[in-house]
C-alpha cells in the first residue's frame, strides 16, 4: 500500500521502518542494526542541547564540555548512556533545567538505575522504554523483572540466568522435545531481539548487560509491584512487609539496622554480592526459597551458615561459587527438587555421596580437583557437568558418563587418555558443547588418535580438545552438512592438508578457531592458502605451527589473527610478493588484533628481520591500523612460555 502511493514507480523513493523487534525487521525487509553513537558525537548532542552551542562549524568545541568544573562528572553521565540518544537527549534535558552546579549534576548522575526523580523528560522516556514493556507477553515481562536483582553495569552470565529463570518457575514446557533451557535461551533471545538487553559476545558463551535507563525503568515496575526488594549502595527500594525476592548489594549500616526486620518467609530468591556477605540471611527463615545465590560471598568463616541448608525442601537454584567453603553438608540429599548446584573454585576435595540422590538435577558446576561419588549415573536429568575430574582413584566414572544421555555440555578434566571415553561419548548425542583437556602436570604428554572413533552429534556447538589429544587427521565429520551449528572449535590435528583447511572455511558458523598441526614433524613443508569466501563468519583465528597466506575475500569478520610459530620458509613458498613477505593482512576488512611469531627455521636471521620488518608494515599500512605484536621464535629458545595462552577460562 505504501509504495503504491510513492510517485514515479518508487524510483528513488526508500521506504525505512524502524522498530525495537528485530523479528519485525527481518519481516519488513533487509535490516540494518542501528550502533549506538560514538562518543564524540554523544557530547555533540548533549552539550549542544545543554549549552546550546549551534556552531555547526567547530566540531572541535562542540565536543568539549564548556564548564570544565562540569568535565568529569559530564563524561559519567554519558557513559551511563551508553551511546543511546534517547538517553543522552533525556538527561541532558533534565540538567538544561538546573544550576551548573557540580554536586547538583552528581545527584542526577547518582540516580541513574535507582529511580530518577519525577521530571518530564523522565516521565517521557519512561513512556517511551513503557510501550516495548508492555507488549511483552507476560512471561517475559516476569523474565526481565527478574534482572533487577543486578547492580549497574553488571555482566549477567546467560546460562546462570536461564537456569535461575528456571528455578523461579518462570519457564514452563510448552513444545514437546523442547528441554526448559532451550526455551529459556528462546526467552533471552527474544530481549535481546526486542533491545530490552544488550548482548554480549564470549568466546565460551553469552552474557547480557542491562542499559541503566532501562534498569531504572524495571527497578521502579519491579518495586511497585513488590516482584524484588533491592539494597544497594544508592539505597534501593524500601523492604516491604512481605519480600518476595531479595538482592542484597551492599552492607550499609543502614541495611545492617533493617536487617532484624525482614521478613523472609515468603522468599522465593535470595542473592547476594560480595559486598554484602555480612548480611547472608540464616536460612531458617527461608522455608520456600527456590533460588539461593551466594557467589562470591566469603562464607569460610561462617560456620552456621549453611546450616539449615538441608531444610530448603523446595530449592532449585543454589549458587555457592567462589565462597571458600570446604565441604558440603551430607544433608544436600534432602534437597529432591534442586536443578543447579554450583560449587565451582572452591576447596571441596569431594562431593558427599547423597548427591548421587538429587534426580532432578540438571546443572552440576564443579572444580576439575573435586571428586564426584559412584553413583553419579544415576543422575539422568543432567544436561551440564563442568568440570568432572577424572584420574587413577575415578576411572570407573568414566563407564558412568554413557547414562547420562541428557547431557547438552560436557567439560572433563583427565590425567591421561581413557580408551572407554570415546565409547562413552558416542552414546550422548543430544551434546553441543564437549571440553576435554589435561591436567597441567601432564601438558606434553600427547594422546594420538584417541577421539578418532568418536563421532560429534549433528547439534555440536562447541568441541575443544586443548593441547593434550590429537586428532590424526581432520575428522569426516568436519564439514558443513554435519556440522551446521558449530561456532568454536579449538583442535590439534596431526597431518592436515589444503583440502582440510577448505572444509574447516566452508562451516557456515564457526566464530572462534584454534587449529594446530604437525604437519612439521610429519616432513609435509607446504603452507596453506586461505582463499575467497573461506570462514564467513570467523571473529577469532589462532593458528598455530604453519604458515598461511591470506586471499582477497577470506575471513571477512576476523577481528583477532594469531598465528603462532609461522614457519618462515613455507611461508616464502606461498606469501612472497617481489621478494618480500606478503601475508595478505590488508584483505581482511575487520582486523583489529594481530600477531605473528616467527619460526625461522631453515632460514637466516637476516631474512627473519626483513619478514618481521615486512609483515609489521603491513600491519601499519592497514586502514583499521589494528593492534600487532611480529615476533621471531629463536630456535634454542623454549616459546612454550612466551606464547602460552591464559586459560583461565
Amino acid at each position: 500500500m505504501i509504495k503504491r502511493a510513492l510517485p514515479g514507480n518508487n524510483v528513488g523513493s526508500k521506504i525505512i521502518t524502524t522498530t525495537r523487534d528485530l523479528n519485525i525487521a527481518e519481516q519488513a525487509g533487509s535490516v540494518y542494526k542501528l550502533q549506538p553513537i560514538s562518543p564524540n558525537n554523544s557530547r555533540k548532542l548533549f552539550f549542544r542541547r545543554i549549552f546550546g552551542n549551534d556552531d555547526k562549524d567547530n566540531n572541535e568545541e562542540e565536543e568539549r564540555c564548556p564548564n570544565d568544573e562540569l568535565a568529569e562528572v559530564s563524561d559519567r553521565i554519558l557513559k551511563k548512556c551508553a551511546g543511546v540518544p534517547l538517553a543522552i537527549i533525556t538527561m541532558a534535558s533534565l540538567l538544561a533545567c538546573k544550576a551548573r552546579d557540580k554536586m547538583e549534576w552528581y545527584e542526577v548522575c547518582n540516580s541513574v538505575g535507582t529511580g530518577l526523580e519525577n521530571n518530564l523528560d523522565v516521565e517521557n522516556m519512561r513512556k517511551i522504554l513503557s510501550f516495548s514493556y508492555y507488549e511483552l507477553p507476560c512471561h517475559l515481562r516476569a523474565c526481565l523483572l527478574y534482572l533487577s536483582i543486578y547492580p549497574e553495569d553488571y555482566k549477567i552470565g546467560k546460562d546462570r540466568l536461564i537456569m535461575m529463570w528456571i528455578g523461579e518457575g518462570f519457564i514452563q514446557c510448552e513444545k514437546a522435545g523442547k528441554s526448559l533451557f532451550e526455551l529459556g535461551e528462546s526467552y533471552f533471545n527474544e530481549l535481546i531481539n526486542r533491545s530490552m538487553i544488550q548482548p554480549i559476545h564470549g568466546i565460551f558463551g553469552e552474557s547480557c548487560r542491562v542499559h541503566d535507563m532501562v534498569l531504572d525503568l524495571i527497578r521502579s515496575l519491579s518495586s511497585e509491584e513488590n516482584f524484588v526488594t533491592v539494597l544497594s549502595d544508592m539505597g534501593g527500594t524500601s523492604p516491604s512487609n512481605t519480600i518476595r525476592r531479595l538482592s542484597l548489594q551492599n552492607g550499609q549500616e543502614s541495611h545492617v539496622m533493617a536487617q532484624a526486620t525482614w521478613s523472609l518467609q515468603h522468599a522465593r530468591s535470595v542473592v547476594v554480592f560480595p559486598a554484602a556477605a555480612s548480611l547472608v540471611p540464616s536460612l531458617a527463615c527461608c522455608r520456600v526459597l527456590r533460588v539461593l545465590n551466594l557467589e562470591g560471598c566469603n562464607l569460610s568463616q561462617a560456620d552456621s551458615s549453611l546450616r539449615y541448608l538441608g531444610n530448603l525442601h523446595h530449592l532449585r537454584y543454589l549458587g555457592l561459587c567462589e565462597t571458600g567453603i570446604s565441604q558440603l553438608p551430607e544433608e544436600i540429599g534432602n534437597l529432591q527438587l534442586l536443578q543447579t548446584l554450583d560449587v565451582r573454585i572452591n576447596k571441596i576435595s569431594r562431593l558427599p555421596s547423597s548427591v548421587v540422590q538429587l534426580r532432578k538435577l540438571m546443572y552440576l558446576y564443579i572444580h576439575g580437583s573435586t571428586r564426584v561419588p559412584n553413583g553419579i549415573g544415576n543422575l539422568t536429568c543432567l544436561e551440564k557437568l563442568s568440570w568432572l575430574g577424572i584420574d587413577v582413584s575415578t576411572r570407573n566414572i568414566v563407564e558412568e558418563l554413557g547414562q547420562l544421555t541428557e547431557l547438552r555440555q560436557l567439560s572433563i578434566e583427565l590425567d591421561e587418555w581413557n580408551d572407554k571415553l570415546s565409547e562413552c561419548l558416542c552414546k550422548l548425542q543430544k551434546m553441543q558443547e564437549l571440553v576435554i583437556t589435561g591436567y597441567r602436570r601432564y601438558l606434553g604428554r600427547r594422546s594420538i588418535g584417541g577421539l578418532d572413533a568418536w563421532v560429534a552429534p549433528r547439534h555440536l556447538r562447541i568441541l575443544s580438545t586443548q593441547g593434550n589429544f590429537w586428532f590424526s587427521t581432520l575428522p569426516v565429520w568436519v564439514n558443513p552438512s554435519l556440522l551446521p551449528d558449530l561456532t568454536y572449535l579449538e583442535v590439534a590435528v596431526r597431518e592436515l592438508h589444503q583440502v582440510d583447511l577448505e572444509i574447516l572455511g566452508r562451516l557456515p558458523a564457526l566464530r572462534n578457531l584454534e587449529l594446530e598441526v604437525d604437519n612439521k614433524n610429519l616432513g609435509i613443508l607446504a603452507g596453506f592458502v586461505v582463499g575467497a569466501g573461506a570462514f564467513p563468519c570467523l571473529v577469532r583465528c589462532h593458528f598455530l605451527e604453519f604458515a598461511v597466506v591470506l586471499q582477497q575475500g577470506a575471513m571477512p569478520r576476523v577481528r583477532d589473527l594469531t598465528l603462532i610459530s609461522f614457519y618462515l620458509r613455507e611461508a616464502r613458498g606461498i606469501a612472497c610478493n617481489d621478494g618480500s613477505l606478503d601475508l595478505g593482512l590488508g584483505n581482511l576488512p575487520s582486523l583489529q588484533y594481530v600477531q605473528v611469531a616467527l619460526q625461522c627455521d631453515g632460514t637466516s636471521k637476516e631474512e627473519a628481520e626483513q619478514a618481521k620488518a615486512a609483515l609489521t608494515h603491513e600491519a601499519e599500512m592497514h586502514p583499521n591500523h589494528p593492534d600487532h605484536d611480529i615476533g621471531i621464535i629463536d630456535d634454542d629458545d623454549d616459546d612454550d612460555d612466551e606464547y602460552d595462552d591464559d586459560d583461565d577460562e
